[in-house]
């Protein structure tokens, strides 16, 4: 068996694959303040469901202090290598932008995982704490991008700095046009982000002269916005693992 683990600012993903097949996998909230001690408890106890051994995991993180805490509990666990995605690491991906090593892992690990399913050229839309667009070229170079808030932490500011509108449950409401207070929040959260991405799609598209081309989606919030967005064309909730095991593989 393999591992797989993304730490995202909100949520942290774990997959276990066997071969190519991802027989496990999960989702849990990421907590900064999680020690060495805590994560070994928490893994094993996943872990605990799947055939040992555990041959080798690859780890991406946009959180530094989850990898210092997380890199060694993995070095216990795994009977094989421990892959960091970050600088020296081989990707099989080239990075065509002005530095390199501003890229998150996330990002580079999303692009590795939409080449190896879909081919290149390919976009890939990430709805997670911020919402990402990444190119990636007919070369299958990574060539960026662009960057916006997170669905979530836009409503989020919305509700801290307006006084009259609360926190609202992030699901599509039946129009755009909302018949009250609820419903015109989520209508501006989830048509709003749509429209937003869809708007993104299309300039960067036009601007680096991309015909026809798969547009995937993936992230904690791809389910809910995926859909209503115009120009995605897959959803793929599981496209950050799939290229964390290209990653392992490269590096095994």
């Amino acid at each position: 068996m393999l591992l797989a683990v993304d730490i995202g600012n909100t949520q942290t993903v774990i997959g276990a694959y066997r071969g190519r097949s991802l027989e496990h996998r999960w989702r849990i909230s990421t907590d900064l303040s999680r020690t060495a001690d805590e994560y070994r408890i928490l893994l094993t106890g996943l872990l605990s469901r799947v055939p040992l051994p555990l041959r080798g995991a690859a780890l991406s993180s946009v959180v530094p202090t989850a990898v210092s805490a997380v890199r060694p509990v993995l070095s216990e666990l795994v009977d094989g290598p421990v892959v960091v995605v970050g600088p020296g690491v081989r990707t099989g991906i080239q990075i065509r932008i002005d530095n390199p090593r501003e890229v998150g892992a996330d990002r580079v690990v999303n692009a590795i995982g939409a080449v190896e399913r879909f081919g290149a050229p390919v976009l890939v839309v990430d709805f997670g704490t911020a919402t990402t667009v990444d190119v990636i070229d007919s070369s299958g170079a990574y060539c960026g991008g662009a960057i916006a808030p997170g669905v979530q932490v836009a409503g989020d500011a919305l509700a801290a700095a307006a006084s009259a509108l609360r926190r609202v449950e992030l699901t599509a409401p039946r129009n755009a046009t909302g018949r009250n207070t609820t419903e015109a929040v989520q209508s501006g959260l989830v048509f709003g982000w749509a429209g937003l991405v869809d708007g993104l799609v299309r300039r960067i598209c036009t601007e680096q002269r991309l015909g026809a081309l798969p547009v995937v989606a993936t992230g904690g919030l791809a389910q809910l916005i995926g859909p209503v967005c115009e120009t995605i064309t897959h959803i793929e909730d599981d496209l950050t693992l799939r290229g964390l095991l290209v990653v392992l593989e490269l590096n095994s």
